[in-house]
């Protein structure tokens, strides 16, 4: 069996030594696909569906009505490079704590199945992506990039000191229409900061329901959270709380900006939503946590870019 590379190391995925022998050039190609792989499994890629809905349905009002198409990909294209850049920093920052918790355990770099090498040369390829997507909006965009790339790496540092750490990750989320409005059109306005404030208090009222299934690992490591600190059953509550400000700060957000009649509904159906997720999990049933944190929120993410961007064209 041949050495594995630097950049990949998966027994799973390991080719013969006949198959490198016969054609080194090919053999090289099937590693690099599966470091590729095992990258994009272990940043979830698919949950890109958090948060691009929230920077579509900003660049509808931004635009008032259908965006241009070269707003469109350029934010599409930073959304997707930013938040895979802000994953992968967070698996390779949290790898050693992930190999001590038995849920994160066998993610892909704890494993072995992936080195960190890979992950920092993806991490690399992201940026610089993202960093052309940049240079193709606002040119203010060009000065306050980096803003974004350290909100992206804090969220894993402020759970090792604070229990702050989930409001910290809305932190990252609030820059999602804040900095689509800004990239657009260069300008920040109150609906805009509105909107930012709702995305950010949603993402951590969810991260807090998340947090709950990993209260007693989290204290056991010395790590902090809502959970960990204060308990399931107080911090379920304080997601409760964080997830009718958010709703408070879109209705606001409606209101700056006189949205109509989709726009409110997309707000009812939320509300519908968050109610039906909430009643999913309780201190002693974490069982159904997946569907309230995936599901209830994809949903959430997709009906109100749909009705939003409804209002904004009808």
């Amino acid at each position: 069996m041949p050495a594995c590379p630097a950049y990949y190391c998966g027994p799973a995925e390991m080719i013969s030594d006949s198959e490198v022998d016969s054609n080194d050039g090919i053999g090289y190609s099937s590693w690099v696909l599966g470091a590729a792989k095992q990258f994009f499994q272990t940043i979830k890629f698919e949950h890109t569906v958090f948060a691009l809905p929230f920077a579509y349905l900003t660049l509808f009002l931004v635009s008032g009505g259908w965006p241009s198409a070269a707003d469109f990909l350029w934010v599409t294209v930073a959304m997707v490079t930013g938040r895979t850049f802000g994953m992968a920093a967070n698996r390779l920052i949290d790898a050693e704590i992930d190999a001590r918790n038995p849920r994160t355990a066998l993610r892909a770099i704890p494993a072995g199945r992936l080195s960190k090498t890979a992950v920092v040369a993806f991490m690399a390829a992201a940026l610089a992506v993202f960093l052309v997507a940049v240079y193709h909006l606002h040119p203010i965009c060009r000065w306050l990039w980096p803003i974004v790339i350290v909100a992206m790496v804090a969220y894993p540092y402020a759970k090792r000191v604070t229990w702050w750490c989930h409001l910290v990750l809305g932190m990252v989320y609030v820059m999602i229409p804040t900095a689509v409005w800004i990239a657009v059109a260069g300008e920040l306005p109150r609906a805009a900061v509105a909107l930012g404030i709702g995305a950010g208090l949603w993402v951590a009222g969810f991260d807090i329901i998340y947090a709950c299934q990993d209260a007693d690992v989290d204290r056991r490591q010395g790590l902090h959270s809502l959970p960990a600190d204060f308990g399931v059953a107080p911090s379920l509550w304080i997601a409760r709380l964080l997830h009718a400000g958010f709703l408070g700060a879109l209705w606001y957000a409606g209101a700056l900006l006189g949205a109509g009649w989709f726009y409110y509904g997309g707000l009812g159906a939320t509300l519908f939503v968050l109610v039906y997720e909430h009643r999913l999990v309780s201190p002693h049933d974490l069982s159904k946590l997946n569907a309230a944190f995936f599901t209830a929120n994809g949903a959430i993410s997709i009906v109100l870019f749909v009705l939003v961007a409804l209002d904004t064209v009808v």
